[in-house]
């Protein structure tokens, strides 16, 4: 995993992240809004530390979603053939938040 802060100002955070074919997330809880930008990856699955069944998230290169925040601990994992890029931006709620908080 290879995770990059590009630009951060305010309470605006933009993150570069990559996953190798298999690799995951840490576990974390996303307390802000975000918007991210798939730049190359073809799908993930979403696990649930209280061990709600797995999410299958198919992702697309150019697709661009709009995130809730949740408490929820959770991690992503590349389930797919290609290396995962995304860029995040994170909306904070102060200058020097940790956008995604590990377990």
């Amino acid at each position: 995993m290879t995770e990059e802060i590009l630009f951060q100002r305010g309470t605006t955070l933009v993150r570069r992240l990559c996953l190798a074919p298999g690799e995951t997330l840490p576990w974390h809880r996303d307390p802000f809004h975000r918007v991210t930008v798939i730049l190359q990856g073809d799908a993930l699955a979403v696990e649930y530390q209280e061990g709600d069944e797995r999410q299958s998230v198919p992702v697309t290169p150019g697709q661009v979603d709009w995130d809730e925040p949740t408490e929820l601990l959770h991690r992503a994992i590349n389930v797919g053939q290609q290396s995962y890029e995304e860029i995040t931006v994170f909306f904070l709620d102060r200058h020097g938040a940790v956008p995604q908080p590990k377990a």
